[in-house]
Order: C-alpha cells, then structure tokens, then sequence
C-alpha cells in the first residue's frame, strides 16, 4: 500500500546522519528514495526499512559529483509527483586546507556540497510550489556560523547552503513549503574518518550522536523552524545574531562611501 505521507528523497542515504534520517522518517510512513554511492549499503539499509516499516524504499545509486548522475536524481526529484520530502544530506569534507589539497578534490567538494544541493532544492522548490506544499531540509553546518575554526574551504560550502536555505524559506515561505537549515556541531560519522580526522580528538562533551541530531532537527521542522541548531542551548543568541545582521541590512548599500574609507585632505 502507498504511504500516505508521500515520499522522501534523502541523499548521502548509505551511513551517518543520511541513514537516521531514512529511519526516522520510513518510522513516519514516508516511502523513501535513498541516494548514495555505495549500492550495498544502500541495498542493506532498503531491506530494513520494507521490514521493519512496510513503507516502500527505492535504491537510487548515484555520485553526486558526477554531473551525469546528479542530473538523474535531480530529474527524479522534479518528476516524480509523489514527492514531499528532500533531505539534502549528502556532504564531504577535506583532508588538508585549500592551501594544500589537489584541485580535483576541491572540485569534488564544490560538486557534492554546493552544485548538488542548489539543483535538486532548485528542482523540488519549483514542484513544491506548484504543487503548493513540500519541504526541503538541508544539511549545513555550525562551521557556517564559525569560519576561523577549521578549514575556510568546507566552512565556505556549508554557509552556502544555510544562505541558500534562508533565501529560499523567505522566497517561498508563503506558497506551502517548507524550507529548514539543519546545523550540526561534531557528530560521530564516517565523515571524519573518510576526511582522515579522528572524531575522538575532540572533546567527548562536543560530539553528538547522529541519532539525538535527527531527533532534534526533526522537531525542529515540526515547529516550523527555518534554522535549526542542535546543540545550541541559548537560542536567544541565535535570536541577537539576527536582529544585529537585520539592524546592519539598510546601511549595507549607499551611493557615498563611508566616512571611514575617505581620503583626509592634504594638509599644508
């Protein structure tokens, strides 16, 4: 039987946070489509979830950074009518720092976090809209918020998508979709390993499991939440962020220049 929830498209679907989100979401009688590389994986995970949830799951193998592949999933994603959900999860990060990382993996990341992402929510925004209901979350990161922590490069990628997110929410926020920003601290996946960093060198209090981050981000689209940040507990920081980046916006564009960047007068 056909869900009634409609489908959920969640790419990086394989491992980590892709894969809670398959769970949790076939848990709320979504069928699924999964997308990742690692047909196995993807193949394991699908025979799981028909067991365990009876919803329908479809395998859509596919490398993100191959234009070919993507160009497949985001035509699925702007075809198929059963669509409701896309879970843009799918992400990698660097081994060095732009200074010393080949040009080809800088290319892959460009591909995987910033190429794939703006086509497929590109793809579902113009069906949801006209459809008149939806929703997208995309998978960023507090990096966004934190560039001078880690590598510039990956933190660059991930604010992207929580500016591409905060431009679509306010774009379409009154046509019946729903646009989330998911930002995630440390969280223990395969990513770190696959990046050639060992997640246990950071502080036990600052990694989260990927489980309590889905649970969370969840609730957080539930509420309507545009930018949801797990592991902030002050929300009225975030609140201050906002209102001193809204109170700069007017002064951001004039015909005079600012005083500050005038030449003083010669002197005698």
């Amino acid at each position: 039987m056909s869900s009634s929830k409609g489908t959920a498209l969640i790419t990086g679907a394989s491992t980590g946070i892709g894969a809670v989100y398959a769970d949790r979401l076939a848990g709320r009688g979504h069928d699924l489509i999964l997308v990742a590389r690692d047909v196995a994986r993807l193949e394991a995970l699908a025979a799981r979830l028909r067991g365990s949830s009876g919803v329908r799951v479809e395998v859509l193998p596919a490398d993100l950074a191959d234009r070919a592949q993507l160009a497949r999933v985001v035509d699925r994603v702007a075809t198929d009518t059963t669509l409701e959900l896309l879970v843009n999860n799918a992400g990698i990060s660097l081994e060095g720092t732009l200074i010393d990382t080949p040009e080809a993996a800088i290319e892959r990341l460009i591909d995987v976090n910033v190429r794939a992402p703006t086509l497929l929510a590109g793809a579902a925004v113009r069906a949801f809209a006209a459809r008149g209901r939806g929703g997208i979350i995309n998978l960023s990161s507090v990096l966004a918020l934190a560039p001078e922590m880690f590598d510039g490069t990956y933190s660059g990628t991930k604010a992207f998508v929580l500016n591409l997110s905060q431009g679509l929410a306010r774009e379409v926020g009154d046509k019946g979709v729903r646009i989330q920003a998911v930002l995630p601290g440390a969280v223990r996946t395969e990513i770190w390993a696959r990046s050639g960093k060992d997640v246990d060198a950071f502080p036990q209090d600052w990694v989260m499991d990927a489980g309590d981050l889905v649970d969370a981000a969840l609730l957080g689209f539930d509420r309507g939440e545009t930018v949801t940040i797990p592991p902030l507990a002050d929300e009225a920081q975030w609140d201050a962020l906002q209102a001193a980046r809204a109170a700069m916006g007017p002064h951001l564009s004039r015909r005079e220049v600012a005083p500050r960047y005038r030449r003083a007068a010669a002197t005698s």
